[in-house]
């Protein structure tokens, strides 16, 4: 049996699934605008599995998980209406509402996603490939962070109630929402990234238009009723379809005033330009990286491998905070290249249901072609694939391919390939991948290894001035939430973290006064009467 046949018996016959891992196809028909489940009757687009099953006959056909609407610029125009109409020019029920009554609604939400755990995990499983485990990861993470946003809100908000006196002026200083929030999230966290936005918009004032990602859309859909009881009328609403024809339309329209976006710079950018009031925009964007590894002579080797594993391959290394490129002083490239693809080989491909799988099938099924064109055209200027099996694919599933050397020739070295390669490049001096990181650009974060203080020291103060994040010894990675989340160049716009999201989609207002004993008299008479949901003295608990 050959290699590739061997991946291809990887996949499933339709008999052969576990009954705990098995789907019923899901085919959405309805989508949450101005608080109503309207039915779509027009286009759907149908959902392939990043899974295939396997013929009786040896042939690979993708599972079918359901199916979701096809909206256009009608269906784009009714839920931004209604997201619009809730907003009321700030003088909505939502926007005016007290903190603790957005934070109830928020926590009743949070209470009702979890009973709808079970169907998101399988959605998140079939619809993108990820482990059972990292579904289940991914889901519970995302109640974590609700949990964390509403806590870092009472804490910012119980700042803010209090009343500052300077110079004869008494005011108060509060955040308030900045308007409608289009918020998209990317494919490889559909539920967590598109979350670490939403919620902080949500609670913070804004209403939202919510479009799902290509790939994993239907797994919003379970949500969409949590939504629609937990929040007020157009709080948040959704639309379905080709992003390339609604989302031009929406923003468009001007009347979006914040876009949050997780996906690609050159998409950010056509965006932000066609809106028609750019001043009035707000961008929060997570985007391209190509985090590279600075691997020095004197790294702890068994450290470094199992790190660069985890960081270039989590996932099947389709997360913009991996490892996108390794470079390694040549001193120990050899020695580094062999452990690190006897680690590689040790990974199990296999399906998400399937307990201790690392290397999973990818959801877009155009990718494994991609990715072999960009090992060919690297071993073509010289590389080689250095893991036995690297590069070979069957399906959606591409076993991953550690590529060395390689060098600026090659579309490995410059592009984020978002996937199973992982380019190795040797270096005799530092400041060949200094050099690189400064050209880059990208300026997320860098993977640092080595154990000399003073060349550590040195690099340190010289990345952090390239990138947002610098890791030492260590793999890139995002968490732990309370930590920024940022980058520089065209890795983003705006900084994430629990904290900094709830700044991110607000903006500093006050009320101020005289400092007069009628003006006094006044105020105390509306906070003693609470009669104003802003101008207020109440801790949240």
């Amino acid at each position: 049996m050959t290699k590739i046949s061997e991946l291809a018996a990887l996949f499933p016959l339709a008999n052969d699934i576990p009954a705990d891992a098995r789907i019923t196809p899901l085919h959405q028909r309805e989508t949450l605008v101005g608080g109503e489940m309207r039915r779509h009757e027009g286009d759907t687009k149908t959902v392939l599995s990043a899974v295939h099953l396997r013929q009786e006959d040896g042939l690979l056909v993708p599972a079918e998980v359901g199916s979701y609407p096809l909206g256009g610029p009608k269906e784009a125009r009714e839920a931004l209406d209604a997201a619009v109409s809730a907003y009321d020019s700030g003088r909505g029920r939502w926007p005016t509402m007290t903190v603790a009554g957005r934070i109830a609604c928020v926590e009743h939400f949070a209470r009702l996603m979890v009973e709808r755990r079970e169907e998101v995990v399988r959605l998140i499983m079939w619809e993108i490939g990820k482990t059972r485990q990292d579904a289940q990861k991914e889901f519970d993470r995302t109640v974590e962070y609700i949990s964390a946003t509403v806590e870092a809100l009472k804490e910012l908000d119980n700042g803010n109630s209090r009343f500052q006196v300077v110079d004869g002026t008494i005011a108060q200083i509060r955040r308030a929402p900045l308007g409608v929030v289009l918020c998209m999230g990317p494919f490889n966290y559909p539920l967590n990234e598109t979350f670490t936005t939403l919620i902080p918009a949500l609670i913070m004032g804004n209403t939202v238009v919510l479009k799902p990602p290509k790939f994993g859309a239907l797994l919003f859909y379970p949500l969409l009723f949590a939504f629609q009881k937990a929040f007020p009328a157009g709080v948040i609403n959704t639309i379905y379809g080709r992003g390339e024809e609604i989302v031009p339309y929406l923003m468009g329209s001007g009347e979006i005033n914040v876009l949050a976006l997780i996906g690609s710079s050159r998409v950010a950018d056509s965006l932000k330009k066609q809106h028609p009031k750019s001043n009035r925009l707000r961008a929060v964007l997570g985007l391209d990286a190509k985090n590279p590894a600075i691997v020095l002579p004197d790294a702890d080797l068994d450290i470094t491998v199992r790190e660069c594993v985890a960081g270039s391959l989590s996932f099947n290394g389709q997360r913009c905070t991996a490892l996108k490129v390794i470079f390694v002083h040549r001193s120990i490239a050899d020695s580094f290249v062999s452990r690190f693809a006897e680690a590689v080989g040790k990974l199990r491909c296999g399906m998400p249901w399937e307990p201790g799988v690392q290397i999973t099938p990818l959801p877009d099924q155009k990718k494994p072609r991609y990715l072999a064109e960009c090992v060919a055209e690297a071993v073509k200027h010289g590389a080689c694939v250095v893991n036995e099996g690297g590069g070979e694919s069957a399906g959606t599933m591409f076993r991953p391919a550690v590529v060395y050397p390689v060098n600026e020739r090659m579309r490995l070295y410059h592009e984020e390939q978002f996937g199973p390669v992982v380019p190795v490049v040797p270096f005799d001096d530092v400041n060949e991948p200094l050099d690189y990181i400064i050209r880059s650009p990208y300026g997320q974060q860098v993977s640092l290894f080595g154990n000399d203080p003073q060349q550590i020291g040195l690099l340190t103060d010289q990345l952090v001035n390239q990138v947002c994040r610098v890791n030492l010894n260590c793999q890139c990675q995002r968490g732990p939430d309370v930590f920024p989340f940022a980058g520089r160049k065209d890795s983003a716009e705006g900084t994430l973290s629990v904290g900094d999201a709830l700044r991110a989609f607000s903006i500093r207002s006050m009320v101020a006064t005289r400092q007069s004993s009628s003006d006094k008299a006044l105020l105390t008479a509306i906070v003693d009467g609470r009669r104003s949901n802003f101008i207020s003295t109440g801790f949240l608990l």
